[in-house]
């Protein structure tokens, strides 16, 4: 027990300290001030002594072509032994717009606290009273989730004091998690070089994203993390003037069918055992027109999320393709049905319309492209993704708006001007990961939710659940990845971004493959002004608890 207390004493305080200087570097993602996050950790890490007298266990990992400069932070314990359990979490956070005359207090709890009371009876009742309580810590980045990183950052300089430390503890802080993850793609490759020249075996990768609870009595280990694919649908029209409706096709009318047949749909779920995925939701839905005429829009474009329990790109894209045949062909139906009307009382302008259903998937465009112009369209296509990519870095467009200006290239050398719809894939894509897909799981993972759960209880009389899928969203997607090759090239195919602006490191997954688990503290309002931790979770419950994971995964009970 003398022992237990030398490691965690106090433990709460260093936490406090940590985050209250961690949140003031205001990281927001995908802007330079990311990098403001970075400068803190290795001011931060350069401070503790282990790190003075081995300079080679700490740095950054720069994010190849990142348009900010970002990078990777990292540091490592390097004890007795191969076994490493690794930490991740995320340094970024989303923007403060909803704070609006609060925005200056958003970075500073305590003083966040005090303006929220003044207008607590305009907070939602459950944020109201625990800011009455004062159970809570509130501010941007406390839960999601540089609250989280702040407890790996007190563990791992703990760790670095003890004399004959059994195994290693690897510490990663990756930026962009709230974008494209293209920290922890990066880190996937910095773990990948670290195992391969420490000879490390990845025991673990624990990441500490808040969790939310179901039932307020009890806490949650995820034991994976939910897949998200953002599937692209375009719709081709054919131009016609008002007057003239039946002589042209209106891609906004089919546009809408596809999207109420997809919203909400529960076929896209899939369940593991009583987990479910959420159905989809559409994102984004623009039609083609710049300003006002009497003419129906050329086209019409949007995209949607999907997440993912067990599904591959592969098969999420096949059931797109069959929801929008079946809404093509639903769409032209209606369409010859109200033109066979039209022709009882009007002069037909045909004897019917001359639409066939015509549903393709991107690469198959660009196939047919590329059959019509050779080379020249092979050539300007490689240079329009050349130009889309470095103005997406330059932050001018977006990566939407990149792929639908990708996909109209591809249409100006398209002979066939009939209406069609096409399929595909919007980066990011991430795997969904779980360690029920482990054949072998090794013991002391494979009961490690069970054994935490009964030292919660013995200790703090609070039980934990087990989940298998952290639904959120998370960096730990990049842990695993089945059928990689066959991933690979369902985003080739799919993806009109897959390349060198965006890929996925599935040679360096595979290697460092490890299982995973979240032990996160409690919070609640993520992205949201009343954004908030639990002080007990974050200050005592949580350490304990993922310290009592490593003396139990690196078998070491000294720990705890």
């Amino acid at each position: 027990m003398g022992e237990k207390k030398d490691i965690l004493r106090e433990i709460d305080k260093e936490i406090r300290d940590i985050l209250y200087r961690y949140i003031k570097t205001q990281s927001f993602t995908y802007t330079e001030r990311e990098k403001e996050a970075e400068q803190f950790l290795m001011g931060h890490l350069s401070e503790i002594p282990y790190f003075k007298e081995n300079p080679q266990y700490y740095g950054t990992y720069p994010i190849p072509g990142d348009s900010f400069g970002r990078a990777v932070c990292y540091a490592m314990v390097k004890g007795r032994g191969d076994d490493t359990v690794v930490f991740v979490h995320h340094n970024d956070v989303v923007e403060i717009e909803d704070f609006k005359l609060l925005k200056s207090y958003a970075f500073s709890p305590d003083e966040l606290a005090q303006e929220l009371y003044k207008i607590k009876d305009s907070l939602p009742s459950d944020a109201r009273k625990d800011l009455e309580d004062d159970t809570f810590l509130f501010g941007r980045g406390t839960a999601d989730m540089k609250g989280g990183g702040a407890i790996q950052l007190a563990l791992l300089r703990r760790y670095s004091e003890l004399k004959d430390f059994k195994g290693n503890v690897i510490v990663i802080a990756v930026p962009d998690e709230e974008n494209l993850s293209a920290g922890m793609r990066a880190a996937v490759k910095l773990l990948e070089e670290l195992k391969n020249t420490y000879g490390l075996n990845y025991k673990i990768m624990i990441n500490s994203e808040p969790h939310q609870r179901k039932d307020f009595t009890q806490g949650i280990f995820s034991e994976g993390s939910v897949g998200k694919l953002m599937p692209f649908v375009y719709v081709r029209g054919y131009l016609s003037h008002i007057g003239k409706v039946f002589e042209g096709f209106n891609p906004l009318n089919l546009m809408s069918e596809i999207v109420r047949s997809t919203e909400l749909n529960m076929d896209f779920c899939d369940a593991m055992g009583a987990e479910s995925a959420p159905p989809p939701t559409w994102l984004y839905l623009k039609d083609s027109k710049k300003q006002y005429d009497v003419s129906m829009p050329l086209s019409a474009s949007g995209c949607f999320s999907i997440l993912t329990l067990d599904q591959t790109p592969a098969e999420v894209m096949e059931k797109v393709e069959t929801v929008c045949t079946k809404a093509f062909g639903k769409i032209l139906e209606e369409m010859n049905e109200s033109y066979a009307r039209f022709c009882q009382v009007a002069e037909p302008v045909a004897k019917e319309l001359p639409w066939k259903v015509k549903v393709t998937d991107f690469a198959s465009l660009c196939e047919e492209a590329a059959g019509a112009h050779g080379a020249a369209f092979r050539e300007n296509y490689e240079k329009k993704v050349a130009h889309l990519s470095q103005s997406m870095r330059e932050g001018t467009i977006n990566i939407i708006e990149s792929n639908f200006a990708l996909v109209e290239f591809v249409f100006d050398y398209i002979e066939d001007l009939s209406p069609r719809v096409v399929c595909g894939l919007i980066p990011p894509y991430y795997p969904n990961v779980s360690n029920l897909y482990f054949e072998k799981l090794d013991p002391q993972v494979k009961t490690l939710a069970q054994d935490l759960d009964a030292y919660t209880w013995e200790t703090y009389r609070q039980h934990y659940t087990k989940e298998y899928f952290y639904t959120g969203i998370s960096d730990l997607s990049y842990t695993s990845i089945r059928e990689g090759n066959r991933t690979l090239e369902a985003l080739e195919r799919s993806m009109p971004l897959f390349g060198d602006f965006y890929s996925i490191p599935v040679a360096a997954i595979e290697t460092i493959t490890m299982p995973c688990m979240n032990i996160g503290p409690w919070g609640k309002d993520f992205h949201k002004l009343t954004e908030r931790v639990c002080r007990e979770d974050l200050f005592e419950r949580t350490p304990r608890i993922i310290n009592k994971a490593v003396s139990l995964l690196l078998d070491d009970p000294s720990l705890a």
